[in-house]
């Protein structure tokens, strides 16, 4: 088959397109035919060498679509059946979506019933998890002001549209660093833009609810931007802070204010039907901002990692 190979850690150049033996079926696990798969910028990271536990050479890939190939557990996980798999290690402790088959723990994978195109379904298990985990945990409502840090981001977007289907008359922002981008993240779904200048919200308005994806760096100013009450959902790394510093919560979470955070590696899957069940009921746009085939992968990294990114990048087999 065919797999993008990461011999060692470095730049895009390291993304090398190999002929790659199969994988071969073993117990408990399953094989999957991967059609697409999300791009994520936690393989940037890996792909730099900034995954400590990651050795190499490793096929990266946190999250696929695809068919069944080959299967050990026929009864949920049949030949052909649809599935969509993300995080579990994969792409990490063992070998991810990168390649045109991946072999799965079985736990991990999820079987799907949708019309999806491939490439709007790889737009969904990882991003669209996050979004929706974090949307349930923030407890928006009908008529709030909702602030998504990182609204560029795949999952920021996503946070958009998810938002505005699960609650109506909702104020969705989003912030950017860049202001030329304020028109993609309106006809994204936004309601408004607003800029954040260094690690600063450049505004004196305060939200219900803060989707905080930028991380660590920006949480605390995130706080002070919160309606009494308000909740902040420290859901993102996008900053590449992995912690708080110098974080003293009783000065730094202003009164009656709340902290939160999710994190998409514990897959419910009640959660995840309940996800695509919003996408069909609400006709949710979850096209992908960019699409490139497998053989492209180093051009997918390089315009995740710009200044031009937006939106969610898909590669397809």
């Amino acid at each position: 088959m065919k797999a993008i190979v990461v011999e060692h850690p470095g730049g895009p150049e390291v993304l090398t397109l190999h002929e790659v033996d199969r994988p071969t079926v073993k117990p408990g696990w399953t094989l999957i035919e991967v059609k697409g798969r999300g791009v994520n910028h936690s393989e940037i990271f890996t792909r730099d060498g900034e995954s400590p536990s990651v050795k190499f050479p490793r096929i990266l890939g946190i999250e696929a679509v695809g068919v069944v190939a080959e299967t050990t557990d026929a009864q949920r996980l049949p030949v052909g059946q649809t599935v969509v798999t993300f995080m579990g290690e994969m792409g990490r402790a063992y070998d991810g979506s990168y390649a045109e088959f991946a072999l799965i723990p079985n736990q991990q994978i999820f079987p799907v019933t949708t019309t999806l195109s491939w490439a709007d379904l790889a737009a969904v298990p990882e991003t669209g998890y996050t979004a929706f985990g974090a949307l349930q945990g923030l407890k928006i409502r009908n008529h709030d002001q909702l602030l998504v840090r990182g609204g560029t981001s795949g999952v920021g977007v996503m946070a958009a549209k998810l938002a505005h289907a699960l609650a109506t008359d909702l104020t969705v922002t989003a912030t950017t660093r860049n202001l030329a981008k304020r028109d993609q993240l309106l006809a994204a779904g936004f309601d408004a833009v607003i800029l954040d200048k260094d690690g600063e919200l450049q505004t004196d308005q305060r939200y219900d609810e803060i989707l905080e994806l930028i991380g660590a760096a920006t949480v605390p100013d995130s706080l002070q931007h919160l309606t009494p009450g308000g909740i902040v959902s420290a859901t993102g790394e996008l900053g590449g802070q992995w912690e708080l510093q110098n974080f003293e919560p009783v000065v730094k979470i202003p009164s009656n204010t709340y902290l939160t955070a999710f994190y998409s590696g514990d897959i419910d899957e009640a959660r995840l039907r309940e996800l695509f069940r919003v996408i069909d009921t609400h006709h949710v746009d979850v096209r992908p901002a960019k699409v490139f085939a497998l053989q492209d992968m180093r051009a997918a990294h390089e315009y995740l990692a710009s200044h031009q990114s937006f939106g969610k990048v898909v590669v397809l087999s």
